[in-house]
This record gives C-alpha cells, structure tokens and sequence, in this order.
C-alpha cells in the first residue's frame, strides 16, 4: 500500500474553484497565513485549529512574504505593496481568546501601510532588509530593490537599483489550457552559497527571513552556474522563473550585475527549488519545473569532461503533467496535477534503481526516470506549503484544496520492502482509511459532474424550445393568419377606473398561447405604447412607453393576463399603436456572470419576435353615459366639474387677452358654447347586407333588420362594440343596452361628446330617386374630440366595408350621387384658401377660415357605397 496518505482538513475558507493565485506562509510559530488570491488573507492558528483573523487589503493579493524576526509580512497588490506588523494581530488574537466560539476579527488595511506605489506587482522577496519586487512594465521584465528601514515604526522604503530584462512572446499553452491549475505570473527564490557561515550577512539574512523562498546550494555547484565572482563575493542569488520559461538569475551583491538567462523550459515556470539535501545542509539539486509538466534538473556532473573536472549538468523530461503547484523537502518533490498528488524522489539512489530496473547501464539521473513518480492519492490540491517532517520520520504536507479546505496530509514514513507480503495492522488501518477517503473525493467529483451535465441539459432543452418557437412566430410572418389563428397571439381590453379622486384608462393584454411549447423563464413580454402621431419634445424625448412582463411557466392552453395604465383623464394623446413582441434574453436564462465568462460578448443580446401591431382609437376610450352612471358622475366627481370650471374660466381670460393684444382689437377665440360636428355618410343597403342580427329563436330575425331605427341601432352597437384589431371595450360598470341610436359619451380628454346614427335621403334636391343613406354625425365642443372620434368612426367604417359583398356594393350605380355638388363646393373652398394665404389678414381670422373650411368639409361628406 504504498504512497497511501491521511488527509485531515483543518478549516474552510469562502472560496471555491482553480482560478485564483493561493500561497500558504508558514514560518510564525503557530499560525499559518494562507492568501487565496482575493482581497483577503486568513491568519490560522494550529494550536486553535480555527481562523484566528482575517486581514482585508485594499485590492486582490498576487503576493505576500514575512519576516520572522520581525514579524512583518509584505503584501503585494494590484495598487502596491503594504507592510503589516503581525504582533497588533497576535495582542489582538490573545484579547479574544476568552470567547472560543467567536468569529474571526477582521481588521482592515489602510493605505497608510502603503510602503511602496507600484503598480500590479507580480511577486515579491525579501532578502535581509532588501526588498524586491518583479512586475512588467509595457516591453520589459522590472525588478526592482527596495531598502527596509531597520525601525519597525517607520515606513520610508528607499528604491536603491531596477533592473530590466525584454519580454518575450507568451509560449504556447493551449494544449493544457483547460487542465492546469491556477497560473502564478512568475516565481522568485533566493540561493545562497553553502560555504557561508552562519555569522556572515548573508547567512544572517536569509535566517531572518521565511526560510520557504531560501535554499542552500554546495559551493561547487553554486560556483559553476553563478561564476567564480558571486561565490567568492558570497552573495546571494536572486533566482527567478517567468511565464514566457527563462529561467534567469541575478547575483544580488555583486557589483555590475545584471538579469541573466540560465535556462529556459519553453513553457511557463511555475516552481523553482533545491533538493537532495546532504548532512551538512547543503543542496545538490536545483529544480524548475513548468505548468505543462516539463522539469529541469541541474546537478554537479563531476565526470562531465574528458579532464575529470566538474560542470553542470542539466536533466530535462517530463513529469505527468500538469503541475498545478510543488514543495521540495530534503530528497523530494511533491506536486499536484490536479487530479493526484505525485511525490518524485530525486535522490541519487532512487534514481540509479530506476535506472536498473529499465536495464539502463549509466548510474544517475535519467529522463525517463522522471515519468515514475509515485501517486499519493490526494486529489484538486492547488497550493503546497514546505513540507514538515516529525521525529518518527513522518512527512507532513500543508495544502489548499480546490474547494477551499485547508488540509494537512500526512505521508507515510517510507518505502515498504518488496519482499514482505505481510503489513503492519495500523498501515493497513490507514490506508483503508485513506482509500474510503479517496472514494468519497471520488463520489463527490461525480455528484458535482452529475449537476453540472443536468444543468446543461436543462439549459439545451431551453435553448430548443426557444428556437422552436422563433421558428414558428417567424412562420406566422410569412403566412398572414388572422390574429385568431396565431399559435399564439394578443388581444387587448379598454377599462376605466377612478383611483385616488382621478380616472385613468387601462389597457388589459390577454395573451394565449396555443403553440405546443412553454413559454419559461428567458422570455419576456414586451409592450410599446405611442400615439400614432405628436411632435417631437424640445428635449428630443421619445414619448412611447415600455412595458416588459417575464414569464415564468405559461403552458400550452394557458393565458397571461396584464393591466398597465396608458392615458389620465384629460390626455388626448389619441389614437394609440401598441406593439407586443417576445423578446429571448441569453442572459436571463444562464446569468450575467455565466453569460460574461462562456459568452462573450452575448450580454445584451436578446432575440425579439413580433407579434401584433395594434391601435387604440377614441372609441375605446368612451365613457359611455347611463342614468346610473350619470348619476354616480355628478356624485363622485364634483372636484372634476370645479376643476373643469376653473379651467373654462382661464382659458376664456387667457383668450380675452391674447385677443386685445391682437392688431384691430379682434376676439381671439369661439364662445365657449360653439359646438363642432363631423358626419359621416354609408349606403343603407352596404350596412344592411353587412350587418347580421344577433342570435335568436326569433324567424323574424332577420327582416328586423329592414327596419330603419334597428338598422342605426345595430350601426351603432356595432361601432362602439366591435372588436378591432384585437382591441375592444371592456365592461364599463353597469353598461346597459342601448335604446335609441344616440350616445351620449365622455372623451378621454374629458369633453362631452354625442354620437348619433340616423337614416336620411341623399341626392339632388330636384331628384326624385334619391339614396337612402345612413348617417353617423359626431358632435362635441371639443375639437379634438370630433377629429380623434371622426377617424375611429372611419376606420370602423372601413373594417365594415371590407366585409362587405361585390353585390351589395353595386346594387345601384350611385356612384356619381352628389358629385356634382362636391366639385361646386370643393371650388369655393379652394378660393377659401387661397383668400387665407394669399391676402394679407391676421392670424385669427386665417385660423377661423381654415376652422370653416374644416368644417363644411366635415359637415357634406361624400357617400360611402
């Protein structure tokens, strides 16, 4: 059961997935920093086994290092760097002790921790009391050397050297793009000579610092990559590993150095380390290795040349990729693929047995021996710390999971004979432990891949309804099916109602859907209200409203009923178009954030599909009058007929006074009692072929209609009644049948109006034969009114005569009945109008002569047959 491990998780952070940039800081007695790559950095303490505090930085985390002796940490953010004196947290963490069950304290960094204003700072080390930072500036690579101040209360931070190094074109990473872990921009370590003592600067430094980011190389191999200068110099090496794959190193104290390339992996470098510790503490190994699985090892080849001296020698395979993270202890590296944690042994005598077991004669490390690491079955961990070995010899690993779990594993103490057979009982224990824990990481990647296929699945089977049904709206286009044939269609209700002492008018929408699909959640109703024509505002407004209904579950069968409010009383914004379409939104179905990071580009779009285009005219908008509701009227509405008053009064004052302003002294305006009119005239045989009695038991049904007082009365409830272009009157409290062929109604501008259908002979008066003609006269002292009621009689009119029957409308050839008499009257109106713009006269009496001429025209239609 080899390579079997215990996995024990510690806490639990707010974060979930592969995408950030996490790093584990160990080094502070007891507590653990842990920085996940948000704004927050969590300070876990071992002895506690509980997130102590958490620290909020102004920005997201790229970086962080710490200072033991000091107790500082350095955080690198998108906005600089900040310095934080760790010991306010640990006298605030001992106040808190009290209160076991409390949450952790948060404290928040200000900007006076600010210690350095660079921007988007990749990452950071700390050497001694030397600051550095790596950042790209437009075409170059920047480190840059910062001096700490040695008084832990001051924050000058004085730059003392940069250096450049020229970027490179990304390499190339889409073979693994979707399978590696979270991507670092770029790694800095510092290796030191082993021959330094321990009371030397160097030495004092790297021990002051966290010791995770500081190796110790033998002197012979230090010597060899760095030159003769760095290792008699004794300075330390700053060693850093980018995303384009150079390796490059600096000598940190020696003088006219400069950023040079040591090697490069051709893929982006995601760990450097040292392993193969001696007795003496001493490295014999440098490792690199990149995202893609790609490692480099560089050892000293003391049979290298033919002369017997000593070179570098520089090992290249491939591990099994990819590396999402890596550790090294003193014979080992571990690192995470994602999938499984693998542990390759780099110590000289692991790899001289793989070599034997592959029958290869030479004796040290080999590239093939690279693709045997061996598996410790923990999986989706994405940060290590340096591992940690107990006196039994156990090894102890500090990671982060992809789930946000801080974990420590546990290894096992060693390799197991191959010969025995027989293990000892607590091994066999644990590693059926940790196979049951390696199941249920198992059942839980299957339970979160079941969702994620069910989700698409639910998502694929949206996305078709919604093509199925553009595809049969846009089929409805192209066919012309009346409204009450469409799979699915609207229709619309006029309704008055008094709220708060004032009426306005409703327009109910039904919209039914008889198409064979669900209309879910994605789809939207939308209805614009306009009137059909104004003039545009001074502000360049548009005066249309917007509605928008979101379905959630309208079945097959089902109706969706909406009320939206488009007209006050005294608006006279008439007649109204309104317009409904479904409108598709990718968004509203998936989500904003899923859309911004699977669709880019797809955030507003949205699939629009039309429906109807409807007119809501002045005989919607009646108030038709009852001796009830004339009644309830004078009741309920005496604050209307004062303000109605009111208004008569101002309106006569402003006239008077516009009208003594006028040259000559004219009146400018009508009296207030003149009554306007408009007529419109229909052959009584085309209403009476075309207009069918209502269902009766009655054989005399239909010669009622010969009757001229039935055939108005059924003119009449056929104009105020009638369904027009899916819109109709709804009912209007008690609305009672009509008696007479006179209606007497209120406007939606709020001026009185009378509608009254009538039957009279037209022709020439010294004629005999004349035309039996039904007459529709419209009658108001509102103006509006009549020109808004006159264009919905016509359009009734209109819809009337379509139905209508070739034979019915050549029953008698009247068509030149009166033309005579139009042309006489259309000549004295032509000259009318000449007289008004050609003579010089004032603005009243030009507009009172256009007034008449409107009228007499209004007033002698022509004869509809």
């Amino acid at each position: 059961m080899e390579g079997r491990c215990a996995v024990e998780t510690w806490a639990q952070f707010g974060f979930s997935g592969r995408s950030y940039k996490v790093k584990i800081l160990c080094g502070f007695g007891t507590d653990v920093l842990i920085c996940t790559g948000t704004e927050e950095i969590y300070v876990f303490s071992k002895r506690e086994r509980k997130i102590t505090t958490v620290l909020l930085l102004p920005a997201a985390v790229s970086d962080l290092v710490g200072n033991q002796d000091k107790q500082l940490i350095y955080v690198a953010c998108r906005s600089g760097v900040y310095r934080v004196n760790l010991q306010f947290l640990l006298h605030r963490d001992q106040s808190s002790q009290a209160d076991a069950s409390s949450s952790p304290a948060e404290l928040k960094i200000s900007q006076e921790c600010l210690v350095v204003g660079a921007d988007e700072v990749s990452s950071l080390l700390l050497v001694g009391s030397v600051l550095l930072t790596l950042c790209q500036r437009d075409a170059s690579w920047l480190l840059t050397l910062y001096k700490t101040p040695k008084q832990t209360a001051s924050t000058s931070h004085e730059e003392f050297g940069s250096f450049h190094l020229p970027v490179v074109s990304a390499v190339d990473c889409g073979a693994a793009e979707s399978n590696r872990g979270p991507r670092k921009g770029s790694v800095l370590i510092c290796i030191h000579s082993g021959d330094v003592e321990a009371s030397s600067p160097s030495n004092a430094s790297a021990e002051s610092t966290v010791a995770q980011d500081h190796f110790h190389l033998e002197p012979l191999l230090f010597k060899l990559l760095f030159g003769v200068e760095a290792a008699l110099a004794k300075s330390p090496v700053i060693l850093c590993g980018l995303p384009d794959g150079r390796l490059c190193f600096l000598p940190l104290r020696l003088p006219g150095s400069r950023l040079r390339v040591l090697h490069s992996l051709e893929q982006p470098v995601c760990f450097v380390g040292a392993s193969v510790v001696t007795e003496t503490g001493h490295a014999q190994c440098l490792v690199a290795a990149g995202e893609q699985g790609r490692v480099v090892l560089i050892k000293t080849d003391k049979a290298g040349s033919e002369g017997g001296s000593a070179m570098a020698a520089f090992t290249e395979g491939c591990v099994p990729g990819p590396v999402w993270c890596g550790c090294m202890d003193k014979s080992c590296f571990y690192y995470s693929t994602g999938a499984d944690l693998l542990r390759l042994d780099l110590s000289e005598g692991s790899f001289a047995r793989e070599s034997k077991e592959r029958g290869e004669e030479t004796s040290g490390m080999t590239a093939a021996a690279l693709q045997s690491p061996s598996s410790l079955n923990v999986c989706r961990v994405i940060a290590l710390a340096e591992p940690a070995c107990s006196t039994a010899g156990d090894v102890q690993l500090l990671g982060v999971s992809a789930r946000g779990q801080l974990q420590r594993i546990c290894l096992p103490a060693g390799r197991v004979d191959e010969g025995s057979s027989k293990l000892p009982s607590t091994q066999v224990s644990r590693s059926v432990r940790d196979l049951l824990s390696a199941i249920g990481d198992v059942c839980e990647r299957a339970s979160v891949l079941k969702t994620v296929i069910k989700s698409k699945n639910q998502f694929l089977r949206l996305l078709n309804h919604a093509v199925s049904v553009s595809f049969l709206l846009m089929a409805d286009t192209t066919t012309d099916l009346p409204i009450k044939e469409k799979p699915i269609r609207c229709h619309f209700e006029t309704s008055w109602s008094r709220l708060l002492q004032k009426d306005s008018l409703s327009l109910v929408c039904f919209l039914h859907n008889s198409s064979p699909f669900v209309l879910e959640r994605g789809w939207t109703l939308s209805i614009t209200v306009s009137p059909l024509s104004y003039s545009s505002s001074p502000a360049g407004e548009s005066s249309s409203t917007n509605f928008s209904f979101p379905f959630h579950d309208l079945r097959p069968g089902q109706t969706f009923e909406a009320s939206l409010p488009i007209a006050a009383a005294g608006d006279a914004s008439f007649p109204m178009t309104v317009s409904c379409s479904l409108i598709f939104s990718l968004s509203s179905l998936l989500g904003e954030e899923e859309v911004a990071a699977s669709f880019a580009g797809l955030q507003s779009s949205c699939i629009s599909l039309p429906l109807s285009t409807l007119t809501v005219d002045w005989l919607h908008a009646l108030q038709l009058n009852s001796p009830t509701a004339a009644h309830k009227m004078a009741t309920v509405q005496p604050s209307s007929a004062a303000a109605d008053s009111i208004q008569t009064f101002l309106s006569s004052r402003q006239l008077r006074c516009s009208g003594r302003t006028n040259k000559g002294g004219e009146s400018a305006a009508k009296p207030e009692s003149e009554k306007y009119s408009a007529s419109v005239w229909v052959s009584s045989e085309i209403v009476r072929d075309t207009l069918k009695p209502k269902k009766s038991s009655n054989l005399d049904a239909k010669e009622s209609i010969r009757d001229p007082e039935d055939l108005c009365l059924s003119l009449l409830e056929r104009l105020l009644s009638e369904d027009t272009e899916g819109v109709k009157m709804g009912c209007q409290g008690d609305k009672i049948a009509l008696s007479t062929s006179v209606a007497h109604a209120r406007g939606p501008n709020g001026a009185a109006m009378k509608l009254t259908v009538k039957e009279i002979n037209v022709g020439e008066e010294e004629s005999t034969d004349k035309e039996a003609t039904i007459e529709v006269q419209i009658e108001s002292s509102s103006l509006a009114a009549v020109c808004g009621l006159h264009h919905a009689v016509l359009r009734r009119i209109q819809t009337l005569l379509q139905s209508a029957t070739e034979k019915a409308a050549s029953t008698k050839n009247v068509q030149i009945l009166g033309l005579r008499r139009a042309l006489q009257r259309a000549e004295i109106q032509q000259s009318q109008i000449s007289g008004a713009f050609g003579e010089v006269v004032s603005t009243v009496q030009r507009d009172r002569l256009l007034l008449s001429v409107y009228q007499e025209l209004r007033r002698n239609p022509l004869l509809i047959v």
